[in-house]
């Protein structure tokens, strides 16, 4: 059975944290987010508090499989994406689709080091569901202002390629009020 099941975002990452770690590890990356917005017929569920619906890509199907298979196997499993927004929505929903408990251990580092590593591991932590929101919230105002507004901008200015992401719904949010 094994012991220690790391999830990272980054297969690069994840084969250094391997290394540091040993044999009682292992490390495996999430490639990045393992589910998104629905894009196709996006929509909110407006019944259920404006809940977002979330689906995995094709392309991340196979991935998601694995990674469930390895947790059901795994004595433990850490959380390891990034210390930002976007990688504690990546183990949100990690914890979410792999059917992991809310008190999974959530690790965080600065740096890629052996002592870096055993500290976070000595203070694991939980999903931030506050910067979960806030990832959300982003993502969210992107696909409902964002994405129009890009279409938009690279036909008004030449060699555009998007409206960007927090500062097109902001400015529309300025602009209502």
């Amino acid at each position: 059975m094994l012991k220690n099941l790391v999830i990272v975002e980054s297969p690069a990452k994840a084969k250094t944290i391997e290394k540091f770690l040993g044999k009682e590890y292992k490390v495996m990356s999430s490639y990045g987010h393992i589910r998104d917005l629905r894009k196709k017929n996006f929509s909110i569920d407006v019944e259920n508090n404006f809940e977002p619906i979330y689906e995995i890509p094709d392309d991340k199907k196979e991935l998601v499989a694995t990674l469930k298979k390895m947790a059901s196997e795994a004595q433990m499993v850490w959380l390891a994406s990034d210390e930002d927004r976007e990688g504690e929505a990546i183990s949100w929903h990690l914890t979410q689709v792999l059917k992991l408990p809310a008190d999974t251990a959530r690790i965080t580092f600065h740096e890629i080091t052996k002592p870096a590593l055993e500290a976070a591991i000595k203070n694991p932590r939980t999903v931030d569901m506050a910067m979960v929101s806030s990832q959300q919230a982003r993502q969210t105002l992107d696909m409902l202002v964002g994405f129009d507004l890009s279409g938009i901008v690279r036909k008004k200015v030449p060699g555009a390629i998007s409206a960007g992401r927090v500062q097109s719904p902001a400015l529309r949010l300025i602009v209502e009020r």
